[in-house]
């Protein structure tokens, strides 16, 4: 992984487990096929095309939903 990408990526998502399962979960995603949302440069990882989808705000965390009173 390309450390410039993680310090890029955990300026949108500060919490470092948060940013960790959105890696796991976007790279176990593109493992299984979908198709990046960015262009991808050689010599990516899909770690490192988790990492900049994520510092190119291609994707975030949804807030959980307030439970009904």
């Amino acid at each position: 992984m390309n450390a410039q990408y993680i310090e890029d990526a955990s300026k949108l998502i500060p919490e470092p487990q948060v940013l960790i399962n959105m890696v796991s979960r976007r790279v176990r995603q593109l493992m299984a096929g979908n198709r990046p949302m960015i262009v991808v440069e050689a010599r990516m990882g899909l770690a490192d095309i988790a990492l900049c989808e994520i510092a190119q705000g291609k994707l975030g965390v949804a807030p959980l939903p307030e439970p009904a009173a």
